[in-house]
């Protein structure tokens, strides 16, 4: 296999994160959507969430993806810019968002859960999305380190490597399988959304040191700090999203 994979027939060819980020997002809107019918928070103050989270994502995932490329700034600065330019993390995206969301919230008077709708569409768009980094290979910058394990990809350089992409799809898909095990158990408002998170953050705090980036605290990237401190913002709701109790 060639990186990138390039998607299409004949002289018609699309990039694979291209196509698979628009597949991400459509898929996430449309089920999103579909969510909020079910949405007691009424109309406008939906919209007022969603644009907040949609602006929060957009800051935060490129605050956290100069951050965590910032030895580039000394080493190779046009790659810097272009990191900056192009690139984006799900983890700043999501902690973006959060903050986007709780400080509209306040601002609009919204006191309940309103995580919980995103849930699933979170999930599935950030797995489709995860394809087209896998098939993006080494411009992606999302592969892991080397490896002598038999499933290790060479994504072209010539280095077996963990396919930490496709570590991350096999996560979603089973955190998923979990989460709708989880939610025939009785559930606050907002506990699936805040189960998603720890799940997700923990995952990454982990995965994330078998990638070879820049590591400047501690032997944490920026990636890693960010999900260290968000996961100590949650740590008093990790006991009680542990607790199956039958509805």
């Amino acid at each position: 296999m060639n990186f990138p994979v390039y998607i299409g027939i004949g002289a018609f060819k699309i990039h694979p994160h291209i196509f698979f980020e628009a597949i991400a997002y459509t898929v996430a809107l449309r089920l999103s959507l579909r969510n909020f019918r079910r949405d007691t928070i009424k109309p406008t103050q939906r919209s007022s969430i969603v644009v907040a989270g949609m602006v929060g994502a957009l800051i935060g995932a490129k605050v956290l993806v100069m951050l965590q490329h910032l030895d580039l700034w000394w080493q190779q600065r046009a790659l810097f810019w272009l990191m900056l330019l192009q690139g984006k993390t799900v983890v700043g995206a999501l902690l973006g968002a959060l903050i986007g969301v709780e400080l509209v919230k306040k601002i609009i008077g919204v006191k309940q859960s309103t995580g919980d709708a995103f849930v699933y569409p979170l999930i599935l768009g950030m797995a489709i999305g995860r394809i087209g980094c896998f098939l993006t290979g080494l411009s992606d910058r999302t592969y892991g380190v080397a490896t002598t394990l038999p499933w290790g990809i060479d994504f072209g350089d010539g280095i077996s490597r963990h396919p930490t992409q496709l570590y991350e799809i096999g996560f979603l898909l089973l955190l998923m399988l979990f989460l709708k095990v989880r939610s025939r158990y009785l559930m606050q408002p907002g506990d699936l959304f805040k189960f998603f998170m720890i799940s997700y953050l923990s995952f990454r705090l982990l995965i994330d040191s078998i990638k070879p980036e820049f590591q400047p605290v501690l032997g944490l990237s920026a990636i890693q700090i960010a999900c260290v401190l968000a996961l100590i913002y949650y740590a008093r709701n990790i006991p009680n999203l542990f607790e199956f109790r039958e509805v």
